[in-house]
């Protein structure tokens, strides 16, 4: 389980044996949403927030820093899953502790 992103107490990280779509997954504590990236000519065109089958979504205030999380490190997200999932290499684990607004 590569783990990317720590923001604000939410560990955002991918599984070892991801699929398509490009995907993160958020999680802290209990609760648990993924963010779905889809693309066109290489620019994302539409994130989708979506719950986990036998979880508990994110909720509240968690789902919204989430939300703009995923927003603002988006590009940065998937050039991660892509160097993971493609070109294998290793990824840099990075804690975001300041808020983003």
């Amino acid at each position: 389980m590569p783990k990317i992103f720590e923001y604000l107490g939410i560990l955002i990280f991918f599984y070892s044996n991801e699929h398509e779509p490009i995907h993160v997954h958020a999680k802290k504590g209990e609760y648990e949403s993924k963010a779905e990236f889809y693309l066109a000519n290489g620019l994302i065109t539409e994130i989708k927030i979506t719950n986990i089958k036998g979880s508990k979504p994110l909720k509240d205030s968690e789902l919204e820093n989430f939300k703009i999380f995923i927003e603002h490190y988006a590009d940065k997200i998937v050039k991660k899953w892509i160097d993971y999932f493609v070109y294998h290499k290793n990824i840099e684990f990075e804690r975001i502790n300041k808020k983003i607004k």
